[in-house]
């Protein structure tokens, strides 16, 4: 029973790192119905500038500096490339993304190289014991940093003036543009948000167990990328959720995976995919997706 509690903690942890990744893919859906596949590499500059300055300047303002650096990338994408084809099919706008991203994942993995590096974070390898349950400090640091940005972003996007703006071009992007809301400037501010949530997940990934940032720490947005379509791909409810449940499953794949040998090696990689296609077969708007009707 103890380990299962260890391992139920543990993915409800690491599904709210997804879930921060998950939100940023909802955000920019929102704001522009474009499906954004460069969201893996604004988390792994995110990720890269604060591993890089940390020893210069400290974690906390490296961290800061990750963040801001996501945050002008994503704005930057949008400004320079997403506004110049606006108008444009979303599918096409969806492949445009893609080339981004393979632009600014070659450059960034060049820079990093076989290189593993480290954020530089406060927590190190402590961890907390509770009875038979042992818990890192850095799950625990991820639990209630996810909470406190997620909460934050909500408190934004119902409150705020950017919020109702967001929501505005969300339902109708036409009728938004006539009541005087500025679409791009809501699109930048969606780019720059998801950067900046992206950012705080790339150091999450990257601390205690893992070794650190690499190559490879991108794909972990792939991961998530079943959360935010599982949960609904505009909706913010469904990105909160989809990521627990996306980042419980793997952690009780792996978990179990020498009792689940029968189906083979990296079971924990693939389950999240298996619940997205098993819960798409149910609901195919996902579980807080809105459907969308047609007159025929």
């Amino acid at each position: 029973m103890s380990t299962f509690a260890e391992i139920l903690l543990n993915g409800l942890s690491l599904g709210s790192v997804y879930a921060l990744i998950a939100l940023g893919f909802v955000v920019i859906f929102r704001a522009t119905e474009v499906v954004n596949f460069a969201h893996a590499s604004l988390l792994l500059a995110g990720g890269y500038v604060t591993a890089v300055l940390h020893d210069d300047i400290g974690f906390w303002p490296a961290l800061l500096a990750g963040i801001a650096g996501a945050a002008l990338v994503g704005a930057a994408v949008e400004f320079l490339v997403m506004r110049r084809y606006r108008g444009t099919d979303h599918s096409v706008l969806a492949i445009v993304t893609i080339g981004v991203d393979i632009l600014l994942t070659t450059e960034l993995t060049r820079r990093i190289g076989t290189d593993v590096l480290t954020p530089g974070d406060p927590w190190g390898d402590a961890v907390l014991r509770l009875g038979p349950i042992s818990l890192a400090h850095t799950r625990i640091a991820a639990f209630v940093a996810a909470a406190l940005l997620i909460t934050a972003f909500l408190l934004a996007f119902r409150y705020t003036s950017w919020g109702v703006a967001m929501r505005a071009a969300a339902e109708s992007a036409e009728t938004a543009a006539l009541m005087g809301v500025r679409l791009g400037r809501v699109s930048m501010g969606a780019w720059a948000v998801a950067g900046g949530l992206a950012a705080v997940a790339a150091l999450f990934l990257t601390v205690f167990p893992t070794p650190g940032l690499e190559r490879a720490t991108s794909l972990a947005a792939l991961k998530a990328f079943p959360a935010a379509i599982l949960g609904g791909l505009d909706s913010t409810t469904g990105a909160l959720v989809g990521g627990l449940l996306v980042g419980v499953t793997e952690s009780l794949a792996t978990g179990y995976q020498s009792d689940l040998t029968f189906l083979g090696r990296g079971l924990g990689d693939l389950a999240p995919y298996l619940v997205m296609v098993a819960i798409l077969l149910i609901r195919p708007a996902g579980l807080f997706g809105t459907k969308e009707l047609a007159r025929v």
